[in-house]
């Protein structure tokens, strides 16, 4: 009985050895993409280190067409990456390939793969002091790094697979160093693709002067956790049996290609001394404070931000492809702010997108609607590579018309537009606060009429809203009518006719606060006749930051009214005295149907996502509805 025991046991021990064997061939022979062969007799996917010119080394993947062949010469498209521009995959993620256990192609991989079937050459580099590359971040878009773009650019426009024309491209960080790598001066450098991308990095810190803590907190945070570490047990806090089973699918950030045995990578490592967002912005309370950087010197919004390079962008002449959704914090403000300043031939295309533009985010779709995005994350890459073909294949390159494609949420149709806010839609239409909290188009007669509200500081949007969405999440607002609750209110009657609203809403609000400052978030919504309370926009504004720019002090053209939020212009309440309030919301284009009604609320926190003002304390409004003190908010809408 013992030896036939023993020969099961030692039968199950010699499958299970050839299983594993026939595991670990399967794995070896895997091939991942980039890793075959073209007919050129190279590698697909080739892995280098570019020196700059202070001798920082970035890392850079080439990707060449699976049919490139040796001596053609290619248009070339280069995007810049923050977070790593791949991973060291192991013999688990192979075998999980093998299997069809997991996707070869990442979103990035899935690009790129596209785009080399369109014969594009695609270059991707780890930004200076993240992923693989050497050199230090003494801030994010820094003149260093603008720098190093213009490198890469010069670099690609000379390689023997270069035609000579370069285009960059990306979204959201990276997005934003396609488009500065036009004010670099490259005259290779001839058209940009940016996705979810920020004009005025002081705008999405500081809307209407209101700091965004959540969001600057939590993207320090990621980013630290990757720059500090090329392996992935520290990076996600992984221990023992959990570190050992995920380096076998992914061992950190990937390498150079000369780099075999990781030194290099790991010395660069240990040399990292980056600054980050919060260290960098979190004691400044106005936008015009100096940035102070590592090395004792400082910088400015302006400066890390594209709109402070528009000399040098606009004298690029290169045409872009712009990209955002309407609800996705404040990029659709700004790429209609750059529409509306920079002379560039500019596409934008604006739809009900989050961050990633893989979300439709249009707020009166069912659950089952919102995947997959509108158009789909693959028509969105045709259109970026149709755009691209028009400009880098010859010197005789097709010209770009500027125009404004644009998405109506609640309608779900596109329209065109040459101008912003479209025809018809230049005059704003009142509707002021009344009483019984009502939305009225009659101008109030009554001498004295106010209504009271305590601030609420636990008021929120959630977890998922237009400013989270830039951690790459989801936009889904929950019903707002129980978080109404909290809020101060005012409703308009039932609409008689389908309503469409395209442009900024404007709240003017009187005012007066038992404090010096705060935090105003004023919110448009939709009321169903069922009772569902839908979010359609909102604006704020920090009560200290309320100056208006005049026109000829702004450094861009705006779609609505701006605050200077500078600390020249500071002006603090005093307590009990009515103020005026002037709350630009964001752009939308939002259709809302016969029945529903408009709704104005306003909150003094949104708390979890905004710094609190006054830090502590009880604070309590009065809110004028008064012929001398008429609060309002202003739509540009047209029945339809």
């Amino acid at each position: 009985m013992s030896r036939w025991v023993k020969r099961i046991v030692l039968g199950l021990a010699g499958l299970a050895a050839l299983t594993a064997s026939i595991l670990a061939i399967l794995a070896a022979l895997t091939r991942l993409p980039g890793e075959e062969r073209t007919p050129s007799g190279v590698r697909r996917d080739t892995a280098m280190y570019i020196k700059m010119r202070d001798g920082a080394h970035l890392a850079v993947d080439v990707w060449l067409p699976q049919d490139y062949q040796a001596g053609q010469r290619l248009p070339v498209l280069l995007r810049t990456t923050r977070y790593g521009r791949d991973g060291q995959f192991g013999w688990a993620y192979r075998l999980a390939v093998a299997l069809k256990q997991a996707d070869p192609h990442g979103p990035g991989d899935a690009q790129t793969d596209y785009l080399n079937q369109r014969h594009f050459v695609v270059v991707v580099g780890d930004a200076r002091g993240s992923g693989a590359s050497g050199g230090h971040r003494e801030t994010e878009f820094s003149r260093g790094e603008i720098s190093d773009l213009g490198e890469l650019v010069n670099w690609a426009a000379q390689q023997p697979w270069s035609n000579g024309r370069i285009g960059t491209f990306g979204g959201s960080y990276e997005g934003a160093t396609a488009e500065l790598t036009a004010a670099t001066s490259q005259p290779a450098m001839k058209a940009v693709a940016a996705f979810s991308s920020q004009f005025d990095v002081g705008m999405l810190v500081f809307p209407g002067g209101v700091y965004d803590h959540a969001v600057l907190q939590s993207w320090s945070d990621l980013i630290r956790k990757l720059d500090n570490s090329g392996d992935v047990c520290v990076a996600n806090r992984l221990s023992s049996l959990r570190c050992w089973w995920a380096g076998r699918f992914l061992r950190g950030v990937k390498r150079v290609d000369a780099d075999s045995d990781g030194k290099q990578l790991a010395q660069m490592l240990a040399q990292r001394n980056n600054q980050y967002p919060t260290e960098l912005l979190s004691q400044a309370e106005f936008r015009d404070d100096p940035l102070p950087l590592l090395g004792g010197s400082s910088t400015t919004f302006s400066e890390i931000s594209a709109f402070g390079h528009r000399t040098q962008i606009e004298s690029s002449r290169v045409a872009m492809q712009v990209w955002c959704g309407w609800l996705d914090s404040d990029v659709c403000e700004g790429a209609l702010s750059r529409y509306l300043t920079f002379k560039n031939p500019q596409q934008v295309i604006i739809g009900p997108f989050s961050h990633g533009l893989d979300f439709n985010a249009d707020p009166f779709l069912t659950p089952a609607q919102h995947s997959p995005p509108e158009p789909t994350v693959e028509q969105q890459n045709r259109m970026m590579a149709d755009f691209f073909d028009r400009l880098l294949r010859s010197d005789d390159s097709t010209s770009t018309e500027s125009g404004i494609h644009y998405y109506t949420m609640g309608e779900g149709k596109w329209h065109d537009t040459k101008v912003w806010p479209p025809l018809g839609f230049e005059r704003a239409s009142r509707l002021y606060f009344a009483e019984n909290r009502a939305l009225s188009t009659a101008p109030p007669v009554t001498a004295t009429a106010s209504d009271t509200y305590p601030v609420n500081f636990t008021a929120s949007t959630g977890k998922e809203d237009r400013w989270t969405t830039e951690l790459d999440l989801n936009i889904l607002y929950p019903d707002r009518s129980s978080e109404d609750g909290k809020l101060l209110v005012y409703t308009g009657a039932p609409l008689a006719t389908d309503v469409e609203i395209s442009g900024s809403p404007v709240l003017v609000l009187e005012v007066a606060s038992t404090a010096t400052d705060g935090a105003f978030f004023a919110y448009l919504e939709d009321v169903g006749p069922d009772g569902h309370v839908t979010y359609l926009d909102e604006g704020e504004l920090r009560a200290v930051s309320r100056k208006q720019m005049d026109t000829r002090e702004r450094p861009y053209n705006s779609p609505g009214p701006a605050s200077g939020n500078s600390r020249h212009d500071a002006q603090p309440l005093v307590p009990g005295e009515p103020a005026e309030l002037k709350i630009c919301m964001w752009p939308i284009s939002i259709l809302l149907r016969r029945g529903h009604q408009i709704r104005i609320a306003l909150a003094g926190a949104d708390a979890g996502t905004f710094r609190r003002y006054p830090a502590v304390g009880d604070v309590t409004w009065t809110v004028y509805r008064q012929t001398g003190l008429r609060s309002y908010v202003e739509l540009a809408m047209q029945p339809r």
